[in-house]
């Protein structure tokens, strides 16, 4: 077998086994054990990390995560996952910011050089836009591991309403919409599910104290779990322009009963104690929108619109 394909079979054979010996791949490879040792230092040299342990149950294993083998893409794959990767610049946090700017670059450095003069006149010509915000998301990595592996995590999480607070939350998943990240999760102060912002979770730590819930296959729809309390019927009708404007909100465009006419209507169940959001929502929306229902919710926009006038008054 050609030095370069054993080389190529081992690195896949190391990254399946995780832990081995030499003399396991010298006969599984049909080589001594001295070429397997070969073999090895330049894997590791290639960046395959890998670790030995001395003794008679020692051997070698792959630490931290596994290299994976090279993969054939075509030109045009090859564009599309670099734009692809390159698009979530915009964002100020990812929950794997250094990953991706590692990969973004072993992707463009290995590239033949007339891709890379195309990927570099297309960087002008197309993007992704997204609103660039100024707050980070520093615990993004913790949310997602958490709702991957059901943990339940306590964060300090900072609300316009009571300022700064300690709570404990079990993730469920985490998603971006308009320039900002967020965070669904199971509140166990709340006793029930409830949206964050991640932006405002200033801490985050696994509490090995509380016992994580079995929430079964909840994924990433809210609606379908979502507990309210305190419910009251909220109705709106909207414009064409208004339903345009509600469908790129990813909370409330499967709430939407869009007609025939491009208008639509919004009528559901919503918390009572959410009316101060919704209030500020709909005045966004101005002649876009009108509520129909429910009373506390006109009173609390007339009341949010008089403040605005005070504020304006000459």
């Amino acid at each position: 077998m050609p030095k370069s394909k054993r080389l190529m079979e081992l690195m896949m054979t190391v990254n399946r086994k995780r832990r081995f010996k030499v003399r396991e791949l010298a006969d599984e490879f049909g080589v001594s054990t001295r070429t397997i040792l070969r073999d090895l230092q330049e894997l590791s040299e290639l960046g395959v990390p890998l670790y030995s342990e001395a003794g008679p149950h020692g051997g070698y294993q792959v630490v931290r995560e596994r290299v994976l083998p090279p993969i054939a893409f075509t030109e045009e794959e090859a564009v599309a996952m670099f734009f692809a990767v390159h698009a979530l610049r915009h964002y100020a946090s990812l929950p794997f910011e250094a990953e991706s700017a590692s990969a973004l670059g072993k992707f463009y450095r290995h590239m033949p050089g007339d891709v890379r003069d195309r990927i570099d006149s297309m960087k002008d010509r197309v993007d992704f836009v997204t609103p660039v915000r100024r707050g980070d998301a520093p615990c993004l990595a913790i949310l997602l591991d958490a709702a991957v592996h059901r943990k339940v995590l306590r964060i300090e999480y900072e609300t316009k309403e009571e300022g700064s607070g300690e709570r404990c939350i079990q993730p469920v998943c985490i998603y971006a919409n308009n320039g900002l990240w967020y965070c669904t999760a199971y509140c166990f102060l709340r006793e029930g599910f409830r949206v964050f912002r991640a932006d405002r979770i200033r801490s985050a730590s696994e509490a090995a104290d509380v016992k994580p819930l079995d929430l079964g296959e909840i994924r990433l729809s809210r609606r379908e779990h979502e507990v309210l309390h305190d419910p009251i019927r909220l109705g709106a009708k909207l414009t064409r322009a208004g339903v345009q404007r509600c469908e790129s909100e990813l909370w409330l465009s499967p709430l939407i009963e869009v007609y025939e006419d491009g208008g639509g209507r919004i009528d559901r169940d919503v918390s009572r104690g959410d009316i101060p959001f919704y209030a500020d929502f709909f005045i966004g929306l101005g002649r876009e929108a009108l509520v129909e229902e429910p009373e506390e919710l006109k009173e609390a926009i007339r009341e949010r619109l008089a403040e605005l006038q005070a504020q304006y008054k000459l």
